[in-house]
């Protein structure tokens, strides 16, 4: 097994490869270029950005890369897939709750009082997006600005995961946004899911997976105070602030990436109620851990749990 552990997209990133080919280390080698390339593109946090710079062009049609368009599409899917719950149209809601530095800048950020001024900035009907496949250009209006987020780094955790695994059975972990090609020697690769009430309890739950994809969304870790009051980066676009929910982290398991990341985002904004209902109705397998420290499974879970 050949690994590689950076840090890159906020997160720490984890790649591994159940190959002992000489090319697996060269190919691994890689892959850190490969992640500032697409933060070069995709990062909301670098003025210099290509996403910065389409923001910064409210109201006109700008041209944009591969790259980028790719990013953007995948994005749209998702606006679609959940009836317009996971939406890049956050950034103003995300900055206006505090989040509009790295999440190490503002963990203890305090400052003017904004939680009453950012419901409006996206219940606006004139805040919208399109794409032009024929000009391949892209338009934010109504002073909108787009937040790629998570969408970013399950797009390029996919990515890493097709390039290395040309070479052989390949895990991909890009803060918490897991990608599996194939089964590596062994049979299946094994997960272990965290409680957050419990983070030092090394007895977890753990998953055995062949190949697909795992993602989880929480609210546990990337949260801070805004005068006073609680504050964390999953948006709700029905209100314009961080979600009211009873669930604390929602972990998801699907074919793909782009399902396990849109409906674990899905769940945790519904409540888990209608977040279960929802994932049951597709068929998806799901653990969500509650503010109360119950612990939810949807019926497909117990294929996965050891």
């Amino acid at each position: 097994m050949n690994e590689i552990i950076f840090r890159a997209m906020g997160s720490e990133i984890f790649c591994a490869v159940d190959s002992e080919r000489a090319s697996v280390k060269e190919r691994l080698e890689r892959v850190p270029a490969m992640f500032e390339a697409w933060e070069k593109s995709l990062s909301r946090f670098r003025a210099d950005s290509e996403l910065s710079q389409l923001n910064s062009r409210s109201g006109e049609n700008v041209r944009v890369s591969e790259t980028l368009w790719r990013v953007l599409q995948v994005a749209q899917r998702a606006e679609l897939w959940s009836d317009g719950l996971v939406t890049p149209l956050i950034l103003n809601a995300l900055e206006a709750a505090g989040y509009a530095r790295m999440f190490a800048e503002i963990q203890t950020y305090e400052g003017a009082r904004v939680f009453d001024t950012c419901a409006p900035r996206i219940a606006n009907t004139m805040a919208r997006w399109e794409m032009n496949p024929t000009t391949h250009s892209v338009c934010v209006e109504g002073g909108a600005r787009l937040d790629l987020g998570g969408v970013a780094k399950g797009w390029a955790a996919e990515q890493t995961a097709r390039y290395l695994g040309e070479l052989g059975a390949t895990l991909v972990d890009a803060g918490g946004d897991m990608v599996m090609t194939a089964p590596p020697a062994e049979g299946a690769w094994h997960i272990g899911i965290e409680n957050p009430f419990a983070p030092d309890d090394d007895d977890v739950p753990t998953l055995q997976i062949a190949r697909g994809a795992v993602a989880t969304s929480g609210r546990d870790f990337r949260k801070w105070t805004r005068d006073g009051k609680p504050a964390h980066h999953l948006i709700d676009p029905r209100s314009g602030l961080p979600a009211v929910t009873d669930v604390l982290t929602a972990t998801v398991i699907a074919p793909t990436i782009f399902q396990a990341e849109v409906a674990a985002k899905v769940a945790l904004l519904l409540g888990s109620v209608n977040g279960l209902a929802w994932l049951e109705a597709r068929e998806l397998a799901a653990r969500l851990i509650l503010e109360d420290g119950k612990i939810l499974t949807s019926a497909q879970m117990e294929n996965f749990l050891v």
